[in-house]
């Protein structure tokens, strides 16, 4: 996870923890790294539940960077529940925009902010899954504890 002044900017998921913070290193050069704060690690336990029991929601304060469009379809998935699923042409006509599906499922690639932004829950139009930032298992897997709870 990272944290900006005005919320958290990147929630990233894997395997490995030394690749994850090179991407966060990669991706915030300029930035501190700072260990053992209080505050953060309270809102990592607040993902942390949140992937274990996902309906009880996640309130984070959000630094949400993208496109005007993005910040759109982002919105979109926030508002699918736990447990639910959404199509990317379904998400296209939720904001205005029928043709788009191509476009939000690039705008669902771009997500920096995984489970906040839960990209995971977004299908193809036949019920498929199809790609996710953080790999296919990852989000079948998402998926199904969703589903279990």
């Amino acid at each position: 996870m990272a944290q900006s002044a005005q919320g958290v900017c990147a929630i990233t998921l894997g395997d490995d923890p030394e690749v994850l913070i090179h991407d966060l290193e990669d991706r915030f050069p300029d930035a501190t790294l700072i260990g053992g704060d209080d505050g953060f690690e309270d809102l990592v336990a607040k993902v942390v539940g949140f992937v274990e029991a996902p309906r009880i929601g996640l309130d984070l304060p959000l630094d949400i960077r993208g496109t005007a469009f993005q910040e759109r379809v982002w919105q979109a998935l926030r508002e699918i529940p736990a447990g639910e699923t959404a199509s990317y042409a379904g998400i296209a006509r939720k904001i205005g925009a029928p043709k788009s599906a191509r476009a939000v499922a690039q705008a669902c690639a771009a997500n920096a902010l995984a489970v906040a932004i839960p990209c995971h829950r977004v299908l193809r139009n036949d019920g498929a899954l199809s790609g996710y930032r953080w790999g296919i298992e990852r989000k079948r897997a998402l998926l199904a504890s969703e589903a279990r709870r």
